[in-house]
């Protein structure tokens, strides 16, 4: 059934966060809803909330999905048209939008799910670092085996996020025993990565937002922090942010490395528009590592994508809102602090955006802060 709209009255349209998964952890659905709040402003609509099927909105619907959108029915249904109706993406297969698409497939003939770009693959290979996507148990031990030979690897659930899930494999014993305990369920249409294993990483945070006729593109680095269960994971980003397309970024004067992971994102994000053609996207983020390799060697590459509402978007509103008030800015840092249980306290200048007991991750608080930059 189609979102009901009501004919155009007073209200100029509504925001809408749309839940797009099976579970919404308690501090991901609150966050949506502050951003909820701070993207209805800088687009003159209204808050609505959650969005309930089969009530009538006035004027134009904007969404703020949880996860990236899949397939054209669930997207007409919404209304959506383009990417100036959400804040996240659309993606024509559930694999699509997981680190799966980042690596190829062991062989041309092994088994993939329908829709699988074999050019994306090509694309991306010097973007990328060395791994493979399976989608059978067998697959994903004979690719194993193969990745091995270079050095210890990680084998990665796609759909696992702020780095839990992970398995770190040093030889074929631990690659054995790692499968066996790979969750399955939907091993068939969405995959498990494995991927070679770098040491001294550096994760960058590549990306760019368009909402309300404003472009800001983006370059960082993430921070890891320890979990209530001491488990290191995402913990926060700190980003330079530039008014417009990726080459205003140059006005930063950026370090090497930022270039170098900014080189990469694009080649990504470049390939995803080319091969997959019913993919959009207004927000698009890139987890870019760097490390050294078992070689010795520094190396670079994508990690994984992200066409939802993520870890950084925080920081990416709030970045929007100074370049929305204040024309003449073109360049702000701007970052995000993730804090577990009551080990530490934020700088004095962040701004809390949620504290709360999650009834799995514990007590967790959240906080943006932007600043000029330079200073």
């Amino acid at each position: 059934m189609a979102a009901r709209r009501a004919g155009p009255g007073a209200s100029r349209g509504t925001v809408l966060v749309y839940p797009a998964r099976e579970y919404e952890p308690e501090h991901e659905k609150l966050v949506h809803f502050e951003l909820g709040r701070r993207i209805a402003a800088l687009l003159g609509m209204q808050f609505g909330g959650e969005y309930e099927a089969g009530r009538g909105y006035a004027g134009r619907l904007y969404f703020i999905p949880s996860d990236t959108l899949i397939g054209a029915e669930l997207i007409e249904a919404l209304g959506i048209k383009t990417e100036a109706d959400l804040f996240g993406g659309v993606a024509p297969h559930a694999f699509v939008p997981t680190k799966a698409i980042s690596h190829g497939l062991l062989l041309p003939d092994a088994y993939a799910p329908a829709g699988w770009s074999h050019d994306f693959t090509r694309l991306v290979q010097d973007a990328v670092l060395r791994g493979y996507t399976s989608f059978s148990l067998d697959d994903a031990r004979k690719a194993g085996e193969q990745l091995l030979r270079y050095g210890s690897l990680r084998i990665k659930p796609v759909h696992a996020t702020a780095g839990r899930g992970q398995v770190l494999v040093s030889d074929v014993a631990q690659l054995e025993t790692a499968l066996r305990e790979l969750n399955t369920e939907r091993l068939a249409d969405c995959g498990v990565v494995l991927e070679e294993n770098l040491d001294e990483v550096k994760t960058y945070s590549v990306g760019q937002v368009r909402l309300a006729k404003l472009v800001a593109s983006y370059v960082g680095t993430q921070r890891l922090t320890a979990d209530n269960r001491g488990e290191m994971v995402y913990g926060g980003s700190d980003l330079i942010v530039a008014r417009g397309g990726f080459d205003a970024l140059r006005l930063a004067d950026l370090p090497a490395d930022f270039r170098t992971a900014i080189a990469k994102a694009r080649a990504y994000d470049q390939a995803a528009g080319q091969c997959y053609a019913e993919f959009f996207a207004s927000r698009r983020n890139y987890d870019v590592a760097g490390g050294m390799d078992s070689g010795g060697t520094l190396r670079f590459g994508v990690l994984e994508q992200s066409w939802r509402t993520g870890g950084a978007s925080s920081a990416e509103i709030a970045a929007l809102e100074i370049f929305h008030a204040q024309e003449h800015i073109q360049l702000v840092r701007a970052s995000t602090l993730e804090i577990f249980g009551r080990q530490a306290e934020p700088p004095s200048h962040a701004v809390e955006i949620f504290r709360g007991e999650d009834k799995e991750l514990g007590l967790i608080r959240k906080y943006v802060m932007v600043e000029p930059y330079g200073n």
